[in-house]
């Protein structure tokens, strides 16, 4: 396995590598598109124009009204370093040694021959980067990077909003403070219990009498206060959401500039964010094209679109907009544009090491059937991650309820030891409870053989490298670290 995972990775090197002495392919144009990011940190498909309660989400809803809804875009990821590292080159974080958590924050790795982060592709074409933090005094983003690559050289110009006008065409991306635990004083270990980003102030649109948390946890106040936070955690996005639309349009820049609005992984809950079900991958994502810039006959306002896209298609598709031409060998597709890519038909996810916690999982996602491949036999939601642990309080209670044998149902079934195969049906089945991988159905079997060979393709294709696990030197440390940050629970020691 070893040597066909290092002959893939030389081959799409040689391939990306032949680009490195040519130019990026510029768009001749004098009228090129401003292109904004706004990317929703650990969000699931959790606004209004999706169809959830308890969310009050007016601007993106009418952003959505006056572009195009996305439903069914994965994550290469379910947590945000491995995520971002691929959508920010193009390539699969297990193809470029990016893949596990945390990684290549003190060595002296560089990104493979031909691959560079999307921002320099531009400033090559002429645009100007910024990763924005705040507009005014009101604070809209975090500024965050959060990649496995810290050798590159500078990723953004500026991180000025009011740089942008002077200064077309531009790219500017906006990371969104919200859907996020408030961790970064490192204290969380002395808490009882740690709090959300900003929550004392957000509106109480959600409360923990009117939600209705998924069926695979119980029943319990706790389920309910969290769920009630993460929601309420999607309403305030969404007014500085507001703030940055507003302010494009006062500052005369919305009628020329792309939208993006997408997620980076999925659901900050416990069964989402880490893991490959459709919680932790399933994003959000609304295109919306001004008025001055020619669009594309895929455009049009109030319109659906339901392929089944891979999060990593944003970089080609970006570039596309730019008038920029994919290099040679990017694994990101363009699925936006007259000269778009074939479609794809399934999106694959990836889950390996996090923080301190060991693991390999794959996940192959058509429009109808799920299929996750577990590596490591037994280890599942119930493994050890401090983080998590700490701060989403439905796990412990999970522990606690299963240990009395409270726990029942699809939520006592998520605390045993994971088979190797899982394969849902999503239409039937949308919270991923019943595991068909077994089933004597004739069309699970041929979706189960199906998808078993599409992951085995995949892996060879592009060179996965989660085949070559990590020295125990490299992630040994973080357990000292996440134990001082977050603690260890009593159960562990």
């Amino acid at each position: 396995m070893k040597i066909q995972v290092l002959a893939g990775l030389a081959l799409f090197i040689t391939l990306i590598g032949c680009n490195g002495k040519k130019p990026e392919s510029q768009n001749t144009s004098t009228t090129r598109p401003n292109i904004l990011w706004i990317v929703g940190e650990n969000f699931d498909l959790d606004l209004g124009c999706y169809g959830a309660r308890n969310v009050l989400t007016p601007n993106l809803d009418g952003l959505a009204e006056k572009g195009v809804r996305f439903t069914n875009v994965f994550s290469t990821s379910p947590v945000c370093a491995p995520s971002r590292s691929a959508f920010m080159t193009g390539m699969y974080q297990t193809s470029t040694d990016t893949h596990n958590m945390r990684s290549h924050r003190e060595d002296d790795f560089r990104l493979p021959k031909g691959v560079r982060p999307i921002t320099h592709r531009l400033e090559n074409a002429g645009y100007f980067t910024a990763n924005i933090k705040t507009i005014g005094t009101q604070v809209v983003g975090t500024g965050k990077l959060d990649l496995n690559f810290v050798n590159e050289g500078p990723i953004y110009k500026s991180e000025n909003w009011e740089e942008l006008k002077n200064n077309q065409p531009f790219f500017a991306q906006i990371n969104t403070p919200e859907a996020e635990y408030d961790i970064y004083d490192r204290k969380s270990a002395e808490k009882e219990r740690v709090k959300w980003v900003g929550e004392d102030v957000w509106e109480k649109i959600a409360t923990p009498e009117n939600v209705t948390p998924p069926p695979y946890y119980p029943d319990h106040e706790i389920t309910r206060q969290e769920w009630a936070r993460y929601l309420n955690s999607v309403s305030e996005m969404d007014k500085h959401v507001g703030v940055i639309l507003e302010k494009l349009r006062v500052d005369g820049l919305a009628d020329n500039t792309i939208v993006i609005f997408f997620a980076d992984n999925g659901r900050l809950e416990a069964r989402g964010i880490h893991w490959l079900w459709d919680s932790g991958i399933h994003v959000p994502m609304i295109i919306y094209w001004p008025k001055n810039i020619p669009s594309s006959t895929q455009y049009s306002s109030k319109r659906v679109n339901d392929e089944v896209i891979s999060l990593l298609d944003i970089t080609a598709t970006t570039l596309s907009m730019a008038g920029i031409a994919k290099p040679e060998g990017m694994q990101s597709n363009v699925f936006f544009s007259e000269n778009r890519d074939t479609p794809r038909t399934f999106a694959v996810s990836a889950r390996d090491r996090i923080d301190e916690t060991v693991n390999r999982v794959r996940s192959v996602r058509e429009k109808r059937y799920h299929y996750i491949r577990n590596f490591i036999p037994g280890e599942g939601f119930t493994l050890l991650n401090r983080y998590k642990e700490k701060c989403f309080l439905v796990k412990p209670l999970m522990r606690e309820l299963y240990a009395k044998g409270e726990l029942t149902g699809a939520a006592a079934e998520l605390m045993k030891p994971p088979p190797p195969e899982l394969l849902y049906d999503t239409e039937a089945d949308p919270y991923e409870i019943n595991n068909l991988a077994e089933s004597d159905n004739p069309q699970d079997k041929e979706a189960l053989i199906r998808l078993r060979e599409t992951l085995n393709a995949w892996m060879n294709e592009t060179g996965d490298l989660g085949a070559i696990p990590e020295a125990p030197e490299i992630y040994e440390p973080f357990v000292k670290e996440m134990d001082e940050w977050f603690g260890t629970p009593d159960w562990y020691q």
